[in-house]
């Protein structure tokens, strides 16, 4: 048998834990050189895991799609060679063999007009050609010919397409379409995306025919930032995926770590440096043999005080999706080993994008939560892919107790997020899901019961995705923010020209002292945005809290811009997008705020690409404008377990304008989909100096500082009644 085909029949379990044996046993067997053997070990299991997933049948990330198609195509009837003729436009394009997929759309189409009985399927052909056009009109523009402005929606100035060809041919395909279907509005949509390609919207489009843009101006408060992630060099290429950002080496500068999903994307280091400068350390931090996955998270598990990282592998791949993730041990210079399997996390393997370190049972040692996607409800076995909660031992080794805990979920994970929703000193958990989601309040000794139903928390229905516990209104009590993924581009279009639509919308649970009420509609987000990525930071530091909402779906029609909301003192949150900048039409991800130039506001960077081999992209980097407002930039330090003080409560109580304000922090809360760094930023707005800080530490101690200066970094010791101020290095 071929070895191709024997891949095939092999779990990706069990052909991984092979290859590893067998590697181990022979390091030098076909091994690249100048390889260490354990590094040698990783590369042949992670070749052996993206072969596998090329070769398979799966949806997303197969090669032989194509081949597959065109086999059928040979042995099917008339009405089965309609439909699989337009599933070959589809299996090219998302090959990323965009010419190949015109030429296939073309051909199509010319087939079905020849026949009066193909007639009524005419407008699926044009669609199709429509699509291939635009995605060609993105290839020559944007992914070969990289701008700083490009996809940036609307799209203008820098943004518009130079390569006209086929952004024209798009929108002439899609105003023919529009002739026979004219209120199909995903496709208006697409329209109107094609003529800001060429500079002609909106005179160049009939006034019926206008989706209705943001005003250039609204929002310009916030100031417009920049992408320099090309000339940062830090502007990774690949498929969707995660990225983190931590001080790993120790050196006083942000760095960042960047994974994407495919089969042949590895995870990317990049060292931060002084001012706004980064060089590529992959290699030299022992990350280049690691395969990437869908999202990163960091923090320092052994608490040794340098933090590290957790790669999180197979979600959206169902049974393909059974590899292992990656626990990468840093050595506190910014080099990293894989321990998962010293460490009892590689097996069972099971499809996951989401995780969350905390003290579940409050014995000073960091926990792991990682939701996995069980298809137990939503469709058949095998497929049933419970919850895990590995509890610390302090030796560097995990057990997994998520069924003695009472916190398998038996659902459909697509976010996790630990949080003291209640007060009462505990970390509680939320887990967001395809189906109704769950709040899982903790009972302080690591064991949980869902309350999700009595408290009103199990929506959005249908599929939610990034959330996170959040102090959205500054009132002490931590909010939810759960994103909803159950909309279609014409319900995003309907929303832009205010006609009614099927879209869900995000829910915002604003808490009330330990229960809580949906405001999302009250505040401005009651709309369908379709966010996979997502994460807060206060922008402007105003402080109050500021939501970017990355988004899209696989499908190459999902060019919808990521979003920035302004928090308007905890009352409303106010589209922002277009002044800022931000309003990227890439599949959005990984969304870390961080203060990368060290210069008092929080910078951004995004991680983008989709989902399909062909729909890789290039990362970016936002740069903050500033803002002239003042910030506190807060590092914890715990004397009594793990030192990285996840779960730790900040108060900021500060004058301005003659009256007292406070802004309260979580260390460890982010976003389920974002990595931003465990030092807290605050903004304060034009505070005229700080009253106080107060710290509640994990366990239970408390702390209270004075004479604390503004547009400061401090280092906080527990137990210590002095701040120490970091200096710049």
């Amino acid at each position: 048998m071929p070895p191709r085909a024997l891949l095939r029949l092999l779990p990706l379990s069990v052909l991984v834990a092979a290859c590893a044996r067998d590697v181990s046993s022979d390091a030098t067997s076909g091994a690249p050189e100048g390889l260490t053997p354990e590094a040698q070990a990783l590369r042949a299991e992670f070749d052996a895991v993206a072969e596998a997933l090329e070769v398979g049948d799966n949806p997303f990330l197969s090669l032989g799609k194509v081949a597959r198609v065109r086999a059928s195509l040979r042995e099917a009837d008339e009405r089965g060679r309609l439909e699989l003729r337009l599933e070959l436009i589809d299996a090219l394009l998302q090959a990323g063999r965009v010419q190949e997929g015109i030429e296939a759309a073309q051909r199509g189409l010319a087939w079905v007009e020849e026949s009066p009985a193909r007639a009524g399927w005419l407008p699926q052909y044009l669609r199709k050609l429509g699509l291939a056009y635009l995605r060609q009109a993105e290839v020559e523009n944007c992914v070969r010919r990289p701008h700083r402005e490009c996809c940036l929606f609307p799209l203008e100035g820098g943004g518009l397409h130079t390569e006209r060809g086929p952004a024209r041919a798009a929108l002439q395909t899609y105003r023919r379409y529009l002739e026979l279907q004219p209120e199909q509005r995903d496709v208006l949509w697409l329209l109107n995306v094609a003529a800001m390609a060429l500079g002609e919207y909106p005179d160049g489009l009939p006034e019926e025919q206008r989706i209705p843009v943001q005003d250039a101006a609204a929002g310009d408060a916030v100031g417009r930032f920049i992408d320099r992630g090309a000339e940062l060099g830090v502007d990774a290429f690949s498929l969707c995926g995660g990225a983190a950002v931590e001080d790993f080496d120790g050196d006083g500068h942000l760095d960042v770590a960047t994974c994407g999903y495919g089969p042949r994307d590895r995870l990317a280091l990049f060292r931060g440096g002084p001012g706004l400068s980064f060089t590529p350390a992959t290699r030299e931090a022992g990350l280049e043999q690691q395969l990437g996955g869908l999202n990163l998270i960091s923090a320092d598990y052994d608490g040794d005080g340098d933090v590290d990282l957790f790669v999180l592998r197979g979600a959206w791949l169902f049974d393909h999706g059974q590899i292992r993730n990656s626990l990468l041990e840093n050595d506190g210079q910014g080099r990293f080993r894989d321990v998962t399997r010293a460490a009892g996390l590689a097996d069972p393997a099971r499809p996951t994008q989401s995780a969350c370190f905390g003290d579940f049972d409050g014995d000073g040692h960091l926990d792991l939560f990682i939701g996995n996607e069980s298809r137990r409800e939503i469709g058949p076995a095998p497929g049933e892919f419970p919850a895990q909660l590995f509890m610390n031992r302090g030796d560097g080794s995990f057990e997994d107790r998520a069924a003695e805990a009472g916190v398998t979920n038996d659902r459909y994970a697509k976010g996790v997020a630990a949080g003291d929703y209640d007060n009462d000193g505990d970390l509680d958990l939320y887990v967001s899901n395809i189906g109704a989601n769950r709040l899982y309040r903790n009972d302080g000794t690591g064991h949980f019961v869902d309350v999700a139903p009595e408290l009103g928390l199990t929506e959005p229905a249908g599929r939610s995705f990034a959330a996170w516990f959040f102090d959205y209104d500054e009132d002490g009590w931590l909010d939810l923010f759960v994103g909803a993924f159950q909309s279609t581009l014409a319900d995003v279009a309907a929303d832009a020209l205010g006609e009614p639509h099927d879209g869900v919308s995000p829910r915002l649970y604003h808490n009330l002292g330990g229960r809580f009420v949906d405001v999302a509609a009250e505040v401005g987000l009651a709309r369908p945005f379709l966010p996979m990525g997502a994460g807060f930071g206060d922008v402007d530091n105003d402080g109050w809290s500021d939501l970017y909402l990355a988004t899209g779906e696989p499908g190459y029609e999902m060019l919808v811009p990521n979003a920035l909301f302004r928090n308007e003192a905890g009352v409303a949150f106010r589209d922002v997008t277009r002044a800022a900048g931000l309003g990227h039409l890439q599949k959005g991800h990984g969304v870390a705020f961080a203060d990368f130039d060290d210069d008092g506001d929080l910078d951004l960077y995004h991680q983008l690409g989709g989902f399909y081999p062909g729909d890789g992209f290039r990362n970016a980097l936002f740069e903050n404008p500033g803002h002239g407002r003042h910030w506190l930039r807060l590092r914890l330090v715990a004397s009594r377990g793990h030192p990285a003080a996840i779960g730790a409560r900040v108060r900021v109580d500060f004058a301005v304008a003659g009256e007292t304000r406070s802004v309260h922090r979580a260390v460890g809360s982010v976003s389920s989909f974002g990595g931003g760094p465990l030092e807290q930023h605050l903004g304060l707005g034009h505070a005229q100096r700080i009253l106080s800080l107060h710290v509640s530490w994990p366990g239970g101690g408390e702390s209270e500082y004075a004479d604390v200066p503004l547009d400061a970094r401090l280092r906080l010791v527990e137990g210590r009644e002095a701040f120490e101020i970091v200096t710049h290095p």
